[in-house]
């Protein structure tokens, strides 16, 4: 990266403390969101009248709409100003949440989850983007990053136990509403704290609006494909149409890339061997959470039969991990550079997914190693795929760099509660959710957990064999004053 900004760039983390805050409070609203949501879902169908398909399109809409339009997004904020679109987004974020205060149908709070969606979009990407752009070094922009995700992880580690209690003492439209007061948080902290977005910064060539389209609905049916498949099985033709939708439309979306004056997408720079590798990474680590945090929930409550207080505390080693790993994150990376902190962390995650998958069923204390090295892989590998994609791209796409980096992860997350639940649906018989369950009823499950988490495994595994070797020859280290040495091979 050009260090022609670094005159203008806070010389530590205590100079853009503002600015953190803001940002800090973008990435606490994506991890808290869908997980506080969660909690309140029986109440939300006995309220509304909704059943089980209703509140799966309540926390499905979000997230497809979110992952759907990230690329566009990105592509809106490298032209028209990364802070300006955040900005726009926040304020549509703060309308939406408050609007859950007048809520009275299924239909209406699934519109305001739409709008959230769109908010989260315009918002989340540029929150890592505008964190890189803050510092000239990856040394401060690791430090800064890994900030922003501890906030974020806090408040997902927190998120289900604190949303219980106020289900306790207060209607469920209070779950939603908080979103408020953070948005407004972030818009001051990002409107102070941040620069005007410099238009020499900014990618001038215009949007290849079809091209956005053909992205979006790509990414959407990308989305649905898996959750149908989960939820539905190997028969559900809708499924198989959506994967077919997306394959198509995906296929599509690339060959206009090439073939555009003005590509939304340049796979040029996806190519580079940076971005190509940390989206990899991204993809197995997302792949290998999600399969695992759908099964383990299943296995201490239904095929242990903790209740859910005890199931709570049996998690605790992620969270654990996930909240205190911020301070060896840092430390680590200087240690042994970006490149090696990626694939090692990754292959910790698939390790852990292994361990779980191999000996989970035999007692609590290999899930709890599996959680532990999950956790610990996840820590680093979210703070330094993501820096090492946004190192690979020119300045002026930093943005979209962040959306494919969240894009690879949801879509990722999608085919790994896919797979886990596509195994589970045909080794397991009999009702998934009527307990207790009996020998047999619990030996599949055991022998579902083995084959889906070996799925995943595979799966999680080459991608990350693949970026090592995508990766070739690049090498670069941080050195004690924080100053980046990379090599890459000509045409990175």
């Amino acid at each position: 990266m050009s260090a022609d900004r670094s005159p203008h760039s806070p010389r530590s983390l205590r100079g853009s403390r503002v600015a953190l805050a803001g940002l800090a409070a973008v990435f606490l609203f994506e991890m808290l969101d869908n997980s506080v949501l969660n909690v309140a879902l029986p109440t939300i169908g006995r309220e509304l009248h909704v059943g089980a398909t209703g509140l799966q399109w309540v926390t499905t809409a979000y997230s497809v709409v979110f992952g759907g339009l990230m690329l566009a997004a990105g592509a809106v904020s490298d032209r028209y100003g990364r802070r300006r679109v955040m900005l726009v987004g926040l304020v549509l974020l703060g309308l939406a949440s408050l609007a859950t205060a007048f809520v009275t149908t299924a239909d209406e709070l699934i519109a305001v989850r739409v709008a959230t969606g769109i908010a989260a979009a315009m918002t989340t990407p540029g929150s890592m983007a505008l964190a890189f752009r803050l510092f000239d070094d990856d040394e401060r922009r690791v430090r800064a990053i890994t900030i922003i995700s501890t906030v974020g992880l806090v408040g997902l580690a927190v998120g289900p136990t604190a949303g219980g209690l106020v289900l306790a003492v207060a209607p469920w439209q209070v779950l939603l509403l908080v979103n408020v007061p953070i948005a407004a948080l972030a818009f001051v902290g990002i409107r102070i704290g941040v620069a005007v977005d410099d238009a020499a910064g900014l990618h001038r060539v215009p949007v290849d609006w079809a091209g956005a389209a053909l992205g979006t609905v790509t990414i959407v049916l990308a989305l649905v494909a898996p959750t149908r498949f989960a939820d539905s099985g190997l028969d559900d033709w809708t499924a198989w149409v959506a994967t077919a939708g997306a394959i198509g439309a995906g296929v599509w979306f690339a060959s206009r890339q090439h073939r555009a004056e003005h590509p939304l997408l340049d796979l040029a720079l996806v190519a580079r061997p940076l971005v190509s590798s940390g989206l990899a990474y991204k993809a197995a680590t997302g792949t290998a959470v999600a399969g695992l945090g759908y099964l383990v929930t299943l296995h201490l409550q239904l095929a242990w039969g903790w209740p859910p207080a005890l199931a709570a505390v049996g998690m605790l080693p992620q969270v654990a991990v996930l909240v205190a790993g911020s301070a060896f994150v840092g430390p680590f990376v200087r240690r042994v550079g970006l490149g090696h902190a990626a694939w090692s962390s990754a292959a910790a995650v698939v390790v852990g997914l292994a361990v779980y998958a191999l000996l989970g069923p035999l007692g609590y204390g290999w899930v709890a190693l599996a959680l532990v090295l999950v956790a610990a892989g996840m820590r680093v590998v979210g703070v330094v795929a993501g820096t090492n994609v946004l190192r690979g791209l020119p300045e002026d796409r930093t943005t979209i760099g962040a959306a494919l980096v969240d894009t690879s992860s949801e879509v990722a997350s999608a085919v790994g509660v896919a797979v886990a639940g596509t195994v589970l649906g045909a080794v397991f018989t009999g009702s998934l959710t009527a307990t207790p369950w009996s020998a047999a009823q619990r030996l599949a499950f055991d022998h579902a957990v083995t084959i889906g988490g070996s799925v995943l495994t595979v799966l999680a595994g080459a991608l990350v064999v693949w970026a090592m070797v995508r990766a070739g020859r690049v090498r670069e280290a941080v050195s004690p004053e924080g100053q980046p040495a990379e090599h890459q091979p000509a045409g990175g």
